[in-house]
């Protein structure tokens, strides 16, 4: 991989007030476009360590922390840990950061936000990239992912928290090192400075509406409004959250769909991996730089019949 670019922490206000964090990697002077990259359920702008220093070879390149997560502000009303409430967050930040159009990079639960803002406004978005996520999530994941988000084990070294992660993580990634554990460790946990204890980087009360959101919402109309977006879908080999009837479905529905699927690794890949490197990379070499104001209008348009479409429908 690419050595390790320089970032600056930035923090912009929610729209219920919370103090958000992202990582800016800025990239060349001239850079064509810039790219937000959103992390998973339990993740954070860490999540990207190796992806961003790549991209910012030719990209800006923010990496979101969602709230609740590393250096974001906890929110006092766990009810708010839901995906409408996340894309709203991150089409926030596209404004603070004094952007139009946007790439998305989106891994899991960041896919999921970004279908959404695909779905109410495309006029934003450039380009998508859904890392193991679909508009359907099989239940076998959900229910794995249930049985550990938001729970945590006292954990005195680094050594401890690496094998917490392997416990996890081993059927997701078969072939990492000890080294590679350790890695994701720093990654995942933090340390408390005064007290030395370690502490999973995200607030446990995420999980308490985790369930019935992640059960609840239809992705399906949201996925289907990105017609006209360029999208590439991500797919780790042997995940369980995202089926490959699923995978294959998506192609069906979005023909223009282009789609890549990493081997031997699970939910979800880390887009370090030389396929998913390969395919972002032609990806986002291909996209516009700028949609022009004819397809900003019409998409615009589009965006207030799907919104009132969905609402006949009681969808939202």
């Amino acid at each position: 991989m690419d050595a390790a670019a320089p970032f600056t922490s930035r923090f912009y206000t929610s729209f219920d007030g919370l103090k958000l964090h992202y990582r800016d990697y800025a990239g060349p002077p001239d850079a064509a476009l810039t790219i937000i990259c959103i992390p998973g359920l339990t993740r954070n702008a860490r999540d990207f360590e190796e992806l961003a220093p790549h991209l910012a070879q030719k990209y800006r390149v923010l990496c979101v922390e969602l709230r609740g997560r590393g250096l974001s502000e906890y929110a006092k009303n766990p009810a708010t840990y839901v995906p409408p409430n996340y894309m709203r967050d991150v089409d926030t930040l596209i404004s603070a950061a004094g952007l139009t159009q946007v790439a998305l990079i989106g891994t899991s639960l960041g896919g999921i936000i970004s279908m959404i803002l695909g779905g109410v406004a495309p006029h934003k978005l450039l380009g998508v990239v859904l890392n193991d996520i679909g508009p359907e999530l099989d239940p076998a994941g959900l229910a794995r992912i249930a049985s550990y988000v938001g729970k945590s084990k006292p954990i005195t070294t680094w050594d401890e928290a690496a094998a917490a992660v392997e416990a996890l993580d081993r059927v997701v990634f078969p072939g990492y090192s000890a080294a590679d554990w350790q890695r994701m460790a720093r990654r995942r946990f933090v340390q408390d400075a005064d007290s030395g204890a370690f502490r999973p980087d995200y607030d446990l009360n995420i999980s308490k509406p985790f369930s019935g959101s992640a059960a609840a919402v239809n992705l399906w109309p949201f996925f289907l409004a990105m017609k006209d977006i360029p999208v590439l879908s991500i797919r780790g080999e042997t995940s369980d959250l995202f089926s490959p009837e699923v995978f294959a479905r998506m192609k069906r529905e979005l023909p223009h769909l282009e789609q890549v699927v990493v081997p031997r690794h699970g939910h979800a890949p880390y887009l370090d991996e030389p396929e998913a490197l390969a395919a972002i990379d032609a990806f986002l070499a291909l996209l516009p730089r700028r949609l022009g104001a004819l397809t900003v209008f019409s998409r615009k348009v589009r965006a207030m019949a799907f919104l009132v479409r969905l609402k006949i429908k009681g969808v939202i």
